[in-house]
């Protein structure tokens, strides 16, 4: 689309526009005029059908530079050991945005204890793996534990926001939802109507069976590795030289970037097939992504992690494979996320100051400049993208701790880095998102605490396979595997009780939030009461009207 000054041009010099509405080229001055109607109207039903038919090519507001420059100033532009300053994001950003960096703030901070404690064990007792019994225990706790801590602390914050108790709102249909126009018996309105069955179909015979397809292509190329490492072993064994020695770790590496580059490819196809499904509502949109995308980052990220525990047996190569895919993963991500965008941003940047420079318009430059630049910057998705990273992460740190103890320091290192990575990318690469009210971080605590009862059969596993506990067992196999058994349902019952001990909101905060009820009980009561008063008033005022008639 072709920028043009004219629409800056009929404002007045003190006009600072809000929100920016780029309509495609060939939109009539009839369609502009019903908008503008809408707008006033204060109706988002039409903006929401002209993005769906492609007459609006996107909306966006515009980054406040002030409010920017001071959140910036306060948030990474200092290199200082500090806590973020989370109520100044969600007062710029929103709810959402600002639950998601106060959770990787906490996040990183509770991985301290795990790096310090799994630092000795690397250092010191590495092939003991009965004396790991202790740290994979204390990690199983430690898992439990953050969990049910990071509710308390996010009821806090969110209450503090006014957001804890959100009243469940009427969705409204999807842009980009469509079918028959048709009356929705629900709301009595006009609006598209889609066939729940063909949605279905659409799900099971054409999503179900790519995605299948796309977890069958994972593990080919899981064992396309396992053959390459077999390969850089064998030349290493022949020639014992420094060069293969670093040789071994190259199979890994090529995995790494491997499997970035297909959940990448897998997320576009993911969101394809999900909007092809034609989901009504954004929640069910999200939901279905959700899924599709945390089964296929799972199996492609740990499936060969755990064909190397529980197949091959091979802990030297469990922890190199562990090692390799966590760092390089963490590389890719800090490249791929911020710098490489940023860089394009800056170049980008470059560019449109020259053509502003060159322009000889009686206009606000520095406003033309900024809705110019901004309109080319990338749209922010949402936090899906960032927490998926953490959860992978976290799956790193607690899935397989009694083998490698040293991913909580390499995961503490790179969050310190995110931080501020992060922050960049939300301030200057990415257009200002809408803000959003949250709660908590929804879908996402529970997939987390998934995680951490997986981790819990996977380090009960490891520890009874390792060969100082078999050497306790040398004769009975089956005592080994009742006790395993055992411990591992003796680590989930105690999951569950701390679980249910600690409580999700704290005391002061239950208090209020039972009193704010009664007081709206007692409201409500006191209305009713007038109501009914009222009422009786009027039919005693009748009575009196007959009896003088």
């Amino acid at each position: 689309m072709k920028v043009t000054l004219s629409a800056l041009d009929t404002f007045e010099s003190s006009f600072t526009p809000l929100v920016v509405i780029e309509l495609a080229q060939d939109v009539k001055e009839e369609t502009k005029e019903w908008l503008k109607n809408r707008i006033i109207a204060k109706k988002k039903d039409g903006v929401r059908r002209l993005l769906t038919s492609g007459i609006i090519i996107q909306v966006f507001p515009l980054h406040d530079n002030e409010a920017l420059k001071k959140l910036e100033d306060s948030w990474y532009t200092r290199f200082t050991l500090k806590y973020q300053p989370v109520d100044s994001i969600r007062g710029y950003f929103g709810e959402t945005i600002a639950l998601y960096f106060g959770f990787l703030e906490y996040f990183t901070f509770a991985l301290i204890p795990m790096a310090v404690i799994g630092l000795p064990y690397y250092m010191f007792v590495w092939e003991d793996y009965d004396k790991y019994v202790i740290f994979a225990s204390f990690n199983l706790i430690w898992s439990t534990v953050i969990l049910e801590v990071w509710k308390r602390g996010c009821a806090n914050m969110t209450y503090r926001w006014g957001t804890l108790v959100m009243k469940r709102q009427f969705e409204e249909p999807r842009p980009g939802f469509h079918g028959v126009l048709g009356i929705n018996s629900v709301t009595g309105r006009e609006e598209p109507l889609y066939p729940s069955y063909k949605r279905q179909l659409r799900i099971y015979l054409v999503s179900l069976p790519f995605v299948c397809l796309c977890l069958y292509f994972s593990l080919y190329v899981m064992m396309i590795y396992f053959d390459m490492e077999a390969w850089a072993l064998e030349l290493h064994e022949d020639s014992g030289s420094e060069w293969t020695s670093v040789l071994l770790y190259v199979p890994s590496i090529i995995y790494a970037i491997v499997i970035e580059i297909m959940n990448r490819l897998y997320r576009y196809a993911a969101e394809f097939l999900t909007s092809w499904e034609n989901h009504r509502l954004e929640s069910a949109y999200q939901n279905h992504l959700v899924l599709k995308v945390l089964v296929f980052n799972f199996l492609n990220c740990f499936a060969s992690l755990f064909y190397i525990a529980f197949v091959l047996r091979d802990m030297k190569l469990l922890r190199q494979s562990l090692a390799t895919l966590l760092i390089t993963s963490q590389i890719l991500n800090q490249v791929v996320e911020s710098l490489l965008p940023y860089w394009l941003q800056r170049k980008h940047h470059a560019q449109v100051k020259r053509k502003v420079q060159a322009l000889k318009a009686d206009v606000d430059a520095t406003l033309y400049e900024q809705v110019v630049l901004e309109k080319e910057m990338g749209t922010y998705l949402g936090t899906f993208d960032d927490y998926l990273e953490l959860f992978l992460q976290f799956g790193y740190v607690s899935l397989f701790s009694c083998v490698y103890p040293l991913a909580a320091a390499f995961a503490v290192l790179n969050n310190f880095t995110e931080v501020n990575s992060d922050a960049l990318k939300m301030c200057r690469v990415f257009k200002r998102p809408f803000s959003e009210p949250s709660a908590s971080i929804g879908v996402w605590q529970l997939a987390f605490e998934t995680m951490s009862v997986i981790s819990v059969v996977t380090n009960c596993a490891l520890i009874g396979m390792s060969p100082q506990v078999n050497a306790l067992f040398p004769e009975s196999k089956v005592d080994l595997i009742l006790i395993v058994v055992a411990a591992e349902h003796a680590l989930l019952a105690l999951k569950f009780i701390l679980a249910f001990a600690i409580a999700d909101k704290p005391r002061h905060i239950q208090i209020k939030l039972a009193r704010l009820e009664f007081e709206s009980l007692e409201a409500l009561k006191q209305q009713q009461m007038k109501l009914v008063a009222e009422n009786l008033k009027e039919e005693l005022r009748e009575g009196e009207k007959e009896k003088a008639a």
